[in-house]
């Protein structure tokens, strides 16, 4: 019988490695999976890449992009199913197939509206997938408020479920981590939507101080137990003092961080975790310059510990990260190299 295997070559193109980027190099799949690759002549038949890279595909682990496209405008809901397919496609396009969906587990009254529909998007990217719908490979990131009265009891309504790969142990308390600052709480507010006012916010604010000081301390040890009991990996987010990263450490996190959180869990030497690393936010990586100079996530590339980047909420961010990550550590940038072809648009098989 003859073969069915159908064979597609690459030419003169830039590969990405695991050590090393081939400046000139082509690549053969067949059937959806890698069949060989090369330096210098390829094989009779192939496809001129014209300098163009071709790499691994991405995986993310942080990112609630998933939540605009299911809450385009204030008060307007789209059919979930449509928005996680709407939403895989931009994921795919920008070079991500495998993707941590991050998905909010609280509630909170006059806060956000997407607040309580964890549920409803878990089974819209079941459904999705299930349909064969999706072009990402789809996982479950479930990110806690530690000081929100329900979030135990929401976690628990989803931890059982068998695509659940992560969860993030979060506290945006007002005056700490992430918002150290305040006003730009209070700045991030006034922006979403119909903005809210200053004594809404003192409302808002009041209570999160109650939820912090009643429940945080119960809730981080019932949210810790509950991971460790279902063997699924914990992160802390925001960790911006030696205090947060000694308290994740004692609370057998593994150590991933993000924002400006980056630089404390790196920073503090005698505080590192064994198995621990830091993520930092992909978009500062790809904003060449920051208001005070380099970026956070700049200061710190090349440093053993940071580990991974996120995109957050930038379509394309992680991708363009990774190069101007390399520009740092010697892996070449999409838009150099023209001596190799001059494309400048990243490739990806299959």
């Amino acid at each position: 019988m003859a073969s069915t295997r159908s064979e597609t070559v690459i030419r003169n193109a830039r590969i990405v490695l695991a050590d090393r980027v081939m400046l000139c190099g082509w690549i053969a799949w067949a059937d959806g999976h890698v069949a060989g690759y090369g330096e210098g002549n390829a094989p009779a038949g192939s496809e001129d890449a014209a300098g163009d890279l071709i790499m691994p595909g991405l995986i993310e682990l942080h990112t609630d992009h998933l939540e605009a496209h299911y809450l385009p405008r204030p008060k307007v809901f789209w059919d979930a199913i449509a928005a996680v397919v709407s939403y895989d496609g931009q994921l795919a396009t920008s070079g991500i197939t495998t993707v941590l969906d991050s998905l909010r587990v609280w509630r909170e009254d006059g806060a956000e509206q997407v607040d309580g529909k964890a549920g409803v998007l878990a089974e819209a990217i079941a459904a999705a997938r299930d349909a064969n719908l999706l072009r990402a490979d789809h996982f479950l990131h479930l990110r806690c408020e530690i000081p929100m009265p329900s979030v135990v009891e929401e976690a628990k309504e989803l931890i059982g479920r068998p695509d659940v790969r992560l969860m993030s142990l979060m506290d945006h308390t007002p005056g700490q981590r992430q918002f150290r600052d305040e006003g730009k709480l209070r700045d991030y507010y006034r922006s979403k939507g119909a903005g809210m006012t200053d004594a809404e916010l003192d409302v808002l604010f009041e209570r999160r101080f109650t939820y912090q000081k009643t429940h945080a301390a119960t809730n981080m040890r019932e949210i810790v137990a509950l991971a460790h009991q279902y063997e699924i990996p914990l992160a802390s987010h925001d960790d911006t003092t030696k205090e947060n990263v000694a308290d994740a450490i004692r609370d057998r996190v593994c150590g991933i961080s993000d924002h400006d959180g980056s630089r404390a869990r790196i920073a503090p030497g005698r505080h590192r975790h064994p198995d621990g690393g830091a993520e930092c936010g992909a978009r500062r990586l790809a904003f060449r310059q920051h208001r005070r100079g380099r970026s956070s996530a700049q200061r710190v590339i090349g440093h053993p510990l940071l580990r991974l980047h996120s995109l957050e909420p930038v379509d394309g961010g992680a991708a363009i990260a990774a190069a101007r990550a390399g520009d740092r550590s010697g892996i070449c940038h999409p838009h150099r190299h023209q001596d190799a072809g001059g494309g400048r648009r990243p490739r990806r098989p299959g």
